[in-house]
């Protein structure tokens, strides 16, 4: 064999196979795109990351990528003709051929490392990049139109969006890149392989008839029907590998609601009711993961059987020519190496079928999520507009989910100064009217006008607590550093909580560590450092007693007097904060009237 020659012709080939790979690449992906469901759930999450408005460079990685791919196929041809040149030397005792042959493997297995090991780089490069923006695509989408909230109220929620976001997508970004590089590779290694085999395989007489160029028939025959089993016995994979991402979240998401509502479970004593959830749920984890263990063990020991057998096939195919010596012991191992390779091309599709299913299952979860998102925003609200210093709503009408009136026609307007208390029994719509206003309610209609989202506070019952220090605690919306620490303690001394402020920036998980009322004097803390022109307060005080509740609202009065003020709440004594009451009635009724107990 000319090696110089092959060196020359492997680079032309290169050069060609790229340019037709890239070609039916592109076109299959469209195909799919345009005529298969799950084509085209692929092309949602894919196309917007790798679409040339926005960048070329993710089209060009791609294309580098696949270059690589088809450098590996190229790769284990020469490998091929150097198996048969190798033993052919073997077997006819020339050391001289050895040798060479030997400084022929040194320097194409340096070739292959360095190529294994920058398609390595390029490949997980590449899929980190991909993983960030896909990542920040979903992130902004689930937070900036409040999706992380609204989609509560879709007929089916997305469930567990923390791990569709911070696992599936990893999931779905390594297996598109490995599933479809390894079809490329199984695809061209057919047809490289196909074409060396057909030359090295003779004829095979079965039952009296002789089948030219037997080895190349019988091996794509054996792959089909063995690939027709595999699938029929690994079907069941697709919906066992989604019940198990689903399940192991559920599973997942029942432990952190014990450790983030500890304190109640504790006081009711409910550790055996919790035990009880937190066990069926598991139990749910683990009969699945026998599920997929007994599927599995089907499958990989069909796939163990049919891959063990074709170990030993084209040898005992070949042997009757070897042994006429119509073949040499190289074209035996080329034989043996090429039936090696065209049967895992074919099989490509069977011994990967595991991980396709877990893909479809990955697909459908995060394209689930995108449509939930995507659902959310569409939801309906009331009208939402801004001016400075003003809070008023014209018809506004609050149903509850079941469609049921809370509150029909409402008109109301509030300006600088202004106070309201909003009261009715329980059920009423109190807090659903707030979330109205603030345009968090799906079931409601009519126009709300309040100031900019940035002039706007809503403190509640029980006030969010992010991770961080106690200043970024208490600066929040807000960043840290838009206050300094001076402005910081002097805040925490009004609201009664100046024995905190050496621990200022202390990082901690500061729900367990304030009690709710110090929490909530906290939450009267970053209104008092936002200075919004509207404040609305739904039920902020109820951990406090009457005096702080006073020490609270008076402060208010005091540093924000320009402030428009609209409270929920029960307690009477609340009236004295308030010039303008709202009584909600129930089944749509209200009534609007001025404070019985005027500020």
């Amino acid at each position: 064999m000319d090696w110089n020659h092959e060196v020359a012709s492997s680079l032309i080939w290169l050069a060609k196979a790229f340019v037709i790979t890239l070609v039916v690449f592109s076109l299959v992906c469209y195909t799919l795109a345009k005529t298969t469901r799950w084509g085209k759930q692929i092309s949602e999450l894919a196309w917007p990351y790798f679409c040339p408005k926005r960048s070329w460079k993710p089209l060009a990685a791609v294309a580098l990528l696949l270059l690589f791919t088809l450098f590996s196929v190229r790769m284990n041809v020469l490998f091929s003709f150097w198996y048969n040149g190798f033993y052919s030397a073997l077997q006819k005792v020339d050391g001289k051929a050895f040798w060479l042959f030997m400084g022929l493997f040194s320097i194409l297995a340096t070739i292959h490392v360095v190529r294994a090991l920058l398609n390595f780089y390029i490949q997980q490069a590449f899929q980190i990049r991909w993983r960030v923006w896909l990542n920040e695509r979903f992130v902004d989408r689930w937070v900036d139109k409040q999706s992380y909230f609204r989609t509560q109220y879709l007929e089916q929620d997305a469930d567990n969006p923390d791990q569709r976001i911070q696992q599936d997508i990893n999931s779905f970004t390594d297996s598109t890149m490995s599933l479809s590089l390894g079809l490329v590779d199984a695809v061209v290694s057919l047809l490289e392989f196909t074409v060396i085999l057909w030359g090295l395989s003779g004829a095979l007489t079965l039952f009296g008839i002789e089948i030219p160029r037997a080895m190349v028939f019988l091996v794509y025959l054996y792959v089909f029907v063995a690939t027709i089993f595999a699938i029929r016995i690994g079907r069941p994979l697709v919906r066992l590998n989604f019940l198990n991402e689903q399940l192991n979240a559920n599973y997942r998401y029942a432990l952190i609601r014990l450790r983030e509502y500890g304190e109640s479970v504790a006081f009711f004593k409910g550790e055996a009711v919790e035990k009880g959830t937190l066990f069926k749920r598991f139990a749910d984890v683990i009969s699945n993961a026998w599920a997929i263990v007994f599927r599995s063990i089907k499958f990989q020991g069909f796939n163990l059987t049919i891959s063990q057998a074709a170990v030993v096939f084209p040898f005992i195919v070949q042997a009757p020519r070897f042994l006429k010596k119509q073949i040499s012991l190289g074209d035996v191992m080329q034989t043996a190496q090429a039936f090696g390779q065209v049967q895992d091309a074919l099989s490509f599709i069977r011994t990967s079928y595991d991980n396709f299913a877990n893909y479809r299952a990955v697909i459908n979860r995060l394209t689930g999520f995108s449509t939930a998102i995507n659902e959310a925003d569409k939801l309906p609200t009331a009208a939402i507009s801004h001016q400075p210093a003003q809070v008023s709503a014209q018809q506004l009408t609050v149903l509850s989910p079941a469609q049921q009136p809370l509150l029909s026609h409402l008109n109301l307007r509030l300006a600088r100064s202004e106070s309201l208390l909003i009261k009715g029994p329980s059920g009423a719509g109190k807090t659903t009217l707030l979330r109205s206003m603030a345009g968090l309610w799906p079931f409601a209609s009519g126009d709300v006008i309040t100031p900019a989202p940035d002039k706007q506070l809503f403190l509640s019952q029980k006030p969010y607590m992010p991770l961080g220090t106690l200043k970024a605690t208490l600066c929040y919306p807000a960043n840290e550093q838009a206050f300094d620490d001076k402005e910081a303690m002097a805040v925490l001394d009004k609201v009664q909580l100046a024995h905190l402020g050496a621990r200022l920036h202390e990082e901690a998980d500061w729900t367990r560590i304030l009690s709710l009322g110090e929490q909530q004097r906290l939450a009267f803390g970053r209104a008092l450092l936002a200075k919004p022109e509207a404040i609305f307060l739904d039920e902020a005080t109820s951990a406090m007693d009457e005096g702080l509740e006073h020490a609270m609202y008076t402060l208010l009065k005091q540093q924000l007097p320009d402030a428009i003020i609209v409270s929920v709440g029960h307690r009477s004594t609340l009236k004295q904060y308030h010039q303008q009451e709202l009584v909600l009635e129930g089944a749509g009724k209200w009534h609007h009237q001025a404070a019985s107990v005027p500020a």
